[in-house]
């Protein structure tokens, strides 16, 4: 029986996820397909009926559900949990539901894509106390990176995930653009940088020190204006691409056991959103 998956969101329209987990299908001669189902808050729990009563083996999550669908769910991942949030749903073998969150491991794994994994020991600064900010700190913690610091406009929303993670430091923005050379991996997590954004760049970059690693989650544009200026100061730079398209392969592998070719995706995306 051909397996079906699904990403649900509110809106859903500009999703990826479809055209690339169903080339992936293609590739690996998969009998599955994917589709997008735009969900809005008041059918949450009705959609999450649905989607398990029409045999759907897993879907991913997106805004605004990433928190709201928890209750409807049997079972979380262990760090799914941490974070409070999903963003992929599997179906087990019994028919349960079981929560997981593939977005700060995907975020992980691009990093150490492009720039080894040598660099655990470096200082960390996250810009950004969001979902996505708690996400990657606390993948990261879990890969090893032990030296962890949070940067908000809001202090005390940096602090939460400190005293979660239980060890690190929240600082504000203006603190993190004066010690800005003593960090060696920076990653922009926030808004920033989208074009309807209404701050391009959250913070200066004039202290930033020469060969430090700099990461934005934004995937479009590829090369925002925070990677832009740490391009000019000899960052080494890694876009939110990679992020993306890595938190889907692990959803991937949870669905069916295996773990589809990121690297021809990247190249693909990247070549698509450079048009």
């Amino acid at each position: 029986m051909k397996k079906w998956f699904a990403v649900i969101g509110d809106p859903i329209a500009h999703s990826k996820s479809p055209n690339m987990h169903n080339a992936w299908f293609n590739e690996m001669e998969i009998d599955a397909s994917y589709i997008p189902i735009h969900v809005t808050n008041e059918d949450l729990e009705k959609a999450v009926s649905s989607l398990k009563v029409l045999g759907a083996s897993g879907w991913n999550v997106t805004i605004p559900h990433k928190q709201t669908i928890i209750p409807f769910l049997d079972e979380l991942d262990e760090l799914a949990e941490k974070m409070g949030a999903v963003n992929t749903v599997v179906r087990l073998q019994d028919g349960k539901l079981k929560g997981y969150n593939t977005d700060g491991l995907g975020f992980v794994h691009s990093l150490e894509e492009v720039v080894g994994k040598e660099h655990k020991e470096q200082p960390v600064l996250i810009i950004g106390a969001g979902g996505a900010a708690r996400g990657i700190a606390f993948a990261l913690k879990q890969f090893g990176y032990s030296d962890l610091t949070i940067a908000n406009r809001t202090i005390s929303r940096g602090q939460e995930i400190i005293n979660e993670l239980g060890k690190g430091q929240a600082i504000s923005l203006h603190d993190a653009e004066q010690q800005l050379n003593h960090y060696g991996i920076i990653i922009q997590s926030t808004s920033a940088g989208l074009a309807n954004s209404e701050f391009s760049v959250p913070l200066s970059l004039e202290k930033l020190r020469e060969g430090a690693i700099v990461a934005d989650i934004v995937y479009n544009p590829l090369m925002t204006p925070f990677l832009l200026e740490a391009q000019k100061k000899n960052a080494k730079i890694v876009n939110g691409l990679g992020m993306f398209v890595h938190q889907g392969a692990i959803a991937f592998n949870y669905w069916l056991g295996q773990y589809p070719n990121t690297n021809l995706m990247i190249k693909r995306l990247t070549e698509e959103l450079q048009k």
